[in-house]
């Protein structure tokens, strides 16, 4: 690796039952992760049992608008992702704008939130605030996914731009440019 090269963050995305749904409406909360230099790395369609919430939610636990939170959060189908980024987590958090949805409305109208938020609750997505949180939610809607193997493994490939987006499957998988060099072997 080069002395220029910038790490790429991964973070947690969640698409929740208000927007999705609306196909209309991910598929525009999807461009705009696009336009802002996000790379899909993984991309899971689910409904989430009430258990499955609660688990997820435990740090709110004891929190007034808990069970308001699990009950909409298992309403409905979500769609998960592990999005990776310079910054990452701070620049979707950016994107998705403050969870105050009224407020995000007036302050940073731009943001997801701000343009399909309808409450505190039913504010359209969701983010990691940390390095730390991103690992564990990334864990828990996808304990296959290796963290540390994406790193080492195909972290260069998505920075270096041999990446491709492929819209059915919503995600960034490698070039056809990338598997016919793998064919020919090393030049």
């Amino acid at each position: 690796m080069c002395g220029s090269y910038r790490t790429l963050q991964l973070t947690l995305a969640i698409l929740k039952p208000d927007v999705v749904a609306h196909p209309h409406i991910v598929q525009e909360i999807r461009s705009m992760i696009l336009k802002n230099g996000f790379y899909f790395v993984k991309s899971k369609h689910m409904h989430m049992t009430r258990a499955r919430a609660e688990d997820f939610y435990e740090e709110h636990k004891g929190k007034f608008f808990l069970n308001r939170l699990v009950c909409f959060m298992s309403s409905g189908p979500i769609w998960t992702h592990i999005l990776a980024r310079e910054d990452g987590i701070q620049q979707w958090r950016q994107l998705m704008g403050p969870t105050k949805v009224l407020k995000t409305i007036y302050e940073v109208p731009d943001t997801i939130r701000g343009q399909f938020g309808l409450t505190d609750t039913r504010n359209c997505s969701h983010g990691s605030d940390s390095e730390a949180t991103a690992k564990r939610e990334i864990e828990f809607f996808f304990p296959e996914f290796d963290i540390d193997k994406w790193h080492k493994e195909m972290e260069e490939v998505f920075q270096s731009g041999l990446v491709e987006f492929d819209e059915e499957c919503c995600l960034h998988v490698p070039s056809k440019s990338m598997h016919h060099k793998a064919d020919r072997g090393p030049a």
